[in-house]
């Protein structure tokens, strides 16, 4: 119970700050709403000839897009925690008898909440385009993106603390994701394109995680695509959360 409390009061602390400038919601979903309008009707015409994704461009763009959302968004929060460090935030929650992890959990909390409302945001405007998908596997892929976003989160938070510098957590940011949005069958089917690419999309999790959230879109919530995806999301979150709660212990020792 002690840790629920305080994980809730920097959670509601964290959350006024974004309350006073909600225009960060939107400018966080700004970037695949302009995939799906932008991007979507490219896609028309070409996801008939695209193996096993149904016949809707939007049924098959938009799980792409909330993961990448999960990714993307939440790989971010940590600038603002850079910010807390400088302006002498971190330091001043050390000295309270606060758990050190609730201090991660909180804020956990917080990007959790944000990623939600955007997803709910993004389904919404897929299904105002034309998106048809099963309501129960829309649900499962909310759940999955939830899952990334919180792995993805601590671990931008770990990664703040360890660089402590806007300066070198961008450019390492840049590095990791260009080769995941490009890997992971986001935009386009990895079968697509050559054997070899496609071999090597195997080894990467996210592109396990997207096609679960596209099979669950169409339904097959009970696929094995979908039980190997849910699983990859589960580790990431767990790896994530592990590094993230060792970084705050080790800042706050």
């Amino acid at each position: 119970m002690r840790f629920l409390r305080e994980s809730y009061i920097v959670f509601r602390r964290q959350l006024r700050m974004n309350l006073r400038n909600p225009a960060w919601v939107l400018i966080g979903i700004m970037q695949p709403v302009m995939y799906l309008v932008l991007f979507g009707p490219l896609l028309k015409p070409l996801v008939s000839q695209f193996p096993g994704v149904g016949d809707n461009a939007y049924t098959f763009l938009v799980p792409g897009l909330l993961v990448q959302l999960g990714m993307f968004g939440a790989m971010f929060a940590g600038f603002g925690l850079i910010g807390e460090w400088r302006e002498g935030v971190i330091e001043a929650e050390r000295v309270t008898p606060a758990s050190r992890t609730s201090l991660l959990f909180g804020r956990l909390l917080r990007d959790l909440l944000q990623l939600l409302v955007q997803a709910l945001i993004l389904v919404a405007l897929g299904y105002a385009m034309g998106m048809r998908a099963s309501v129960p596997g829309m649900i499962l892929g909310i759940v999955i993106t939830l899952l990334v976003g919180g792995a993805c989160a601590a671990a931008s938070n770990a990664l703040a603390l360890t660089t402590k510098s806007e300066d070198v957590m961008a450019p390492v940011l840049n590095m990791l994701l260009m080769p995941i949005l490009l890997l992971s069958g986001i935009l386009l089917p990895m079968t697509l394109g050559p054997a070899w690419l496609e071999r090597v999309s195997d080894f990467m999790p996210f592109r396990w995680i997207v096609d679960a959230v596209r099979s669950s879109f169409l339904g097959d919530v009970l696929s094995s695509q979908v039980a190997w995806g849910l699983l990859a999301a589960i580790v990431l979150s767990a790896l994530g959360g592990w590094w993230g709660t060792s970084v705050f212990r080790k800042e706050n020792a």
